[in-house]
């Protein structure tokens, strides 16, 4: 899983021209020239999405190959980085993330309708915050609950019982703070 692509993304990009060492750049600076007359009250988020499609994805891979462009070539605050299973690889990226920079792990899962044990996100937590400080962490579902009118396949009690959990996990990492 080098690439944040999957590999027929990838084939495909090469097929067509593009130099794939350098695109994570090229995206980079269209974004930054997107942004670059925000507010300076404007807080700026971005969100790495892999599809989401009838509890279905698109695309895998680490956030090796970009991680270093991705955390500090853009010029946004925060990211929501999706986390729930395999796909994204690992913590060890989070080493590029600057510490005036925050993640939100996606570690919840949007697409399936079965709870996750807190345990295990609390576990991944703690893995996650030994590349980055635990004050730079957030958690979130990875990913929003629809991308489409077609949905995910959960009902809207399991999207509710999922947020609650969330809230579960960040009040006991994080402390209740309401």
């Amino acid at each position: 899983m080098a690439y944040l692509c999957d590999p027929q993304m990838c084939e495909e990009a090469k097929q067509r021209g593009e130099d794939l060492a350098q695109l994570s750049h090229t995206y980079a600076a269209l974004i930054n020239e997107s942004i670059k007359h925000n507010h300076d009250d404007l807080h700026i988020s971005m969100h790495v999405c892999r599809g989401n499609f009838k509890s279905t994805w698109f695309a895998q891979g680490g956030y090796e190959a970009v991680a270093d462009v991705l955390f500090n070539e853009l010029n946004i605050e925060s990211y929501f980085l999706e986390y729930d299973d395999d796909r994204a690889g690992g913590f060890k990226p989070l080493r590029f993330v600057p510490q005036h920079k925050s993640v939100v792990l996606g570690l919840v899962s949007s697409k399936l309708a079965e709870l996750e044990e807190p345990k295990k996100i609390i576990s991944r937590i703690e893995e996650a915050s030994e590349f980055l400080s635990l004050d730079n962490l957030c958690l979130s579902p990875q990913c929003g609950f629809s991308s489409t009118h077609h949905g995910n396949n959960l009902s809207e009690e399991q999207q509710w019982a999922k947020l609650a959990l969330v809230k579960e996990i960040a009040d006991d990492v994080w402390g209740n703070t309401a």
